[in-house]
């Protein structure tokens, strides 16, 4: 091998890719990618000449770039500063906006047997007799249901509510491995759990005092639950019917972005037990109690539909951004 004629052909490449180190933590995207690319030249390049050069200067400087390059390489990430806001304006957003369908048919149907539940408990004295004696009720209407929401200090309720209600989240997703189909069930409990305190309160004349304790929070944690139940369901159904995909394939990405649904349904859940704990039990007139719950629910569609129509229209899927390759399938 000429070994002056090899230097010359190949001396920008080394200089290219010495440039690019050196300026490691300012790189552009494109820029990463190529420093990545010259990294394996280069490597390459150095296999070439020991096998064919006993120059062993040439050898240390090209080992001592190659071992500088694999550490640029290795030790190059993400900022996380810029992982969680592309996870908030772009990730979570488009993952909720892509399954909308699924979990605005939930919540339809949701509404629709709490709402049946309710007319048949408050109108029917037989059905509320089977549910309990007269006394427990009466307790459950005049005291219990109100007391519920202010018998523990506000920052203990807050954190037992964010816990059971991310737990309840979490479970209806990870019921997504058996297709989802034990999702309806979790959500039918709940469903049936609001009816019959609605129409028990409904029985008694108390509408104004369920509604404006449950309404505050009641909005924003329902469309948390919904929005998971829907993912879940949807990964369930990926299954199913994996489209024109490998289901593998599928189902990994479908997975993965339903991952970022439970991740980011933490943080709403969070807001929902703060409002749940702070400004249900307050003594802000039930007008102003309301309009807070109506508001963080407005700001959380507004928030998923704007950023996640946006995102979609970039042709982001909500995957993470390096996922893994595929082979090419007719």
């Amino acid at each position: 091998m000429d070994i002056d004629a090899f230097v010359m052909a190949h001396r920008g490449t080394w200089d290219r890719l010495e440039h690019l180190i050196r300026r490691k933590g300012s790189l552009t995207g494109a820029e990463v990618d190529e420093l990545v690319d010259l990294y394996q030249r280069v490597a390459t390049h150095l296999s070439i000449v020991r096998s064919g050069s006993t120059d062993a200067v040439l050898v240390g400087r090209l080992s001592s770039l190659v071992a500088r390059a694999r550490s640029a390489v290795t030790g190059a990430h993400t900022p996380a500063w810029r992982e969680l806001a592309r996870f908030v304006t772009v990730t979570f957003p488009v993952v909720a906006y892509r399954a909308r369908w699924w979990w605005l048919a939930t919540a339809f149907g949701f509404c629709a047997v709490s709402a049946v539940l309710g007319f048949w408990v408050a109108g029917d004295p037989e059905v509320r007799a089977a549910l309990g004696p007269p006394e427990m009720i009466e307790r459950l209407v005049e005291h219990e249901f109100a007391d519920y929401y202010s018998e523990n200090p506000a920052a203990s309720f807050a954190g037992q509510v964010w816990i059971n209600n991310a737990w309840v989240s979490m479970q209806v997703i990870a019921f997504s491995i058996f297709l989802g189909l034990p999702i309806p069930w979790v959500l039918w409990q709940t469903a049936a759990n609001l009816g019959v305190s609605g129409g028990l309160m409904g029985a008694h004349g108390k509408l104004d005092i369920f509604f404006g304790l449950i309404t505050p929070h009641g909005l924003l944690e329902l469309t948390a639950v919904f929005l998971a139940a829907g993912a879940g369901m949807r990964l369930g159904w990926t299954a199913v019917d994996p489209g024109p995909r490998r289901r593998g394939e599928a189902l990994a990405e479908q997975g993965r972005a339903v991952m970022s649904v439970a991740l980011g349904l933490i943080a709403v859940l969070l807001v929902s037990g703060l409002i749940e704990a702070l400004v249900t039990p307050s003594g802000l007139p039930t007008w102003a109690r309301v309009a807070v719950g109506v508001v963080a629910e407005a700001a959380f569609l507004t928030y998923v539909f704007v950023y996640g129509r946006r995102a979609l229209r970039r042709q982001e899927t909500g995957d993470i951004e390096r996922a893994p390759d595929f082979a090419p399938a007719s």
